[in-house]
């Protein structure tokens, strides 16, 4: 299934994506598409029959806004250095173990919403990464098999990042990934059993039309599933939380001098096989 949620900011309710391109509502079945939704089974199959039976009601999608796909995410858990391609352009070499760090949930926004340049900002940067909503409770997992059953579905992110916050400005990278509006995520939640492999997915990016990144999941240094089970030693990973898994090489940071980095009025387009597309122009904040 292809769950989502459309409407005004803060007033969003929950959709599904019919295969034929219908938006069907899905406010009158379930409360939203959250946490509590994604780990109860039996609503899910009742989504599904309703779906397959032709009864939800189809909305008219014009102009209707999406927001992100999950709400009340409890925490974003992020993955950096996780494609081989990345590390060479960076000049890192490949991590023994996972990178992780986190980003605020309020960083979260629709696929298509604007994206704010910080203000002092002069190293705005792009990421396209597979997004892992987490579907049951996840702690001490033993092996990755066991970590994707975890899995609830999948999205696309973009993990915004300020360079110059994140690397030259000390401390931890936080300062360089917190900043507002850097955690476009949708436009929907595809459920796992519609995603076979979560290792055979085209990533891309466009900035102005240019295709900056063009790589592939099967170049991650950790696969998803040891991903998910790795984080699990360390935190709780609950129902709708969210887990970014890496982004392959073509960042402005690893580009000649000067590095394209990113300025107001420029639009940033990006998609994943199969889990949609989005589209954001950059202002100042």
């Amino acid at each position: 299934m292809k769950l989502l949620r459309v409407g005004p900011a803060g007033a969003e309710r929950p959709a599904l994506l019919d295969p034929d391109g219908t938006l069907r509502d899905l406010s009158a079945l379930v409360a939203d598409v959250d946490g509590a939704l994604l780990a109860d089974a039996g609503a899910l199959d009742r989504v599904r029959a309703a779906a397959g039976a032709g009864v939800l009601p189809a909305l008219d999608a014009t102009g209707l806004r999406v927001g992100p796909p999950v709400a009340r995410i409890g925490k974003v858990v992020c993955i950096g250095l996780n494609y081989f391609d990345h590390a060479r352009e960076t000049g890192a070499e490949p991590p023994a173990e996972p990178v992780v760090f986190l980003k605020a949930a309020d960083t979260v926004v629709g696929p298509n919403d604007t994206v704010l340049v910080p203000r002092g900002s002069r190293k705005t940067d792009w990421e396209v990464e597979l997004a892992v909503v987490i579907g049951r409770t996840a702690r001490y997992l033993d092996s990755a098999q066991e970590a994707l059953a975890h899995v609830a579905g999948y999205a696309v992110g973009h993990d915004v990042s300020e360079r110059e916050f994140q690397i030259e400005r000390g401390g931890t990278w936080d300062k360089g990934k917190n900043c507002e509006t850097f955690n476009p995520l949708g436009p929907w939640l595809v459920t796992a059993d519609e995603v076979p492999d979560p290792q055979a997915l085209r990533l891309r990016l466009w900035v102005n039309g240019r295709l900056r990144q063009d790589g592939s999941t099967a170049d991650q240094i950790f696969p998803v599933g040891e991903v998910v089970r790795y984080v699990s030693h360390f935190m709780t990973l609950h129902p709708g939380d969210v887990v970014t898994t890496g982004t392959p090489a073509g960042v402005a940071m690893g580009q000649p001098e000067p590095k394209p980095y990113l300025r107001a009025g420029d639009v940033v387009e990006l998609e994943i096989d199969g889990l949609g597309r989005q589209r954001q122009e950059l202002k100042d904040a």
